[in-house]
């Protein structure tokens, strides 16, 4: 996909790797909607970046405000690639602590809609907008890009509600891209290892770390610009389709 003055969504765009992607995107020549529920974080990051972006607050779950940041984006052009970078683990635990009590099912409901339901929310309201885009020479309208982690693979002790969420994004891959292929848009996904956003990089030494450990080579954690520069090679790209990617360094995560 050619992708200068086409337009973006990133949701989750304020973030560390939502971010980085809007940057990578803007300096493809892509115009792009920073969509993120910290809306003062969004609107600044678009402020920093000038006419080629706009902030949007919103829950990616929530329809109307999805609706919201996809009106947004028409009005900046043709809307072509959506990265759904929002997501987060909620709590978390063992499924039964050890004093024998059960873990709180809304943590685990809560995990579930920030995640997959906010992923299946924005794919499907932003496929029907780019069904309507002018197909190019090979019949592409669109291509859409979901973030899970190696944890929806290799979930470890006490993240049963994220590993779900995350594995549920894994498994709307290929049906998806099964369903959008009659109108020309592709979806892959990407499952990052342990990445260096803010957050990580705030954490002690110590941990930081431990967590690099597992990870062959480079033995470092993964820097945003690695999942940013993924996300444009995927939209680039026009036989990558239905597919997930692991990007991390060839971790594998222990049980613990």
């Amino acid at each position: 996909m050619n992708l200068e003055g086409r337009v973006a969504i990133v949701t989750g765009g304020a973030g560390g790797l939502g971010s980085a992607t809007v940057h990578r995107l803007v300096e493809a020549g892509m115009k792009v909607v920073v969509f993120d529920l910290a809306e003062d974080r969004a609107v600044e990051l678009a402020k920093t970046i000038g006419h080629a972006a706009a902030g949007v607050g919103g829950d990616a779950a929530n329809e109307e405000d999805a609706e919201a940041a996809i009106d947004t984006a028409k009005s900046l052009g043709v809307l072509s690639v959506v990265a759904n970078v929002a997501g987060g683990g909620v709590g978390g635990g063992r499924t039964i602590s050890r004093d024998g009590v059960p873990a709180a099912l809304e943590s685990f409901v809560k995990t579930l809609e920030v995640n997959a339901v906010a992923t299946v929310n924005m794919t499907r309201l932003a496929a029907a907008t780019m069904a309507q885009n002018e197909p190019d020479e090979e019949g592409e309208r669109g291509v859409i890009v979901n973030a899970a982690s190696i944890a929806g693979l290799e979930g470890q002790t006490g993240q049963v509600g994220y590993a779900t969420a995350k594995a549920a994004i894994l498994g709307m891959t290929l049906p998806l891209a099964r369903d959008l292929s009659a109108v020309g848009i592709r979806v892959c996904a990407i499952a990052p290892g342990t990445m260096g956003t803010p957050l990580m990089l705030a954490m002690p030494e110590a941990m930081r770390d431990k967590l690099v450990e597992g990870i062959q080579f480079p033995r470092r954690l993964g820097k945003p610009e690695e999942f940013a520069q993924l996300v444009e090679s995927i939209a680039r790209n026009p036989y990558l389709n239905g597919e997930n990617i692991r990007l991390d360094g060839a971790l594998r995560f222990p049980p613990k």
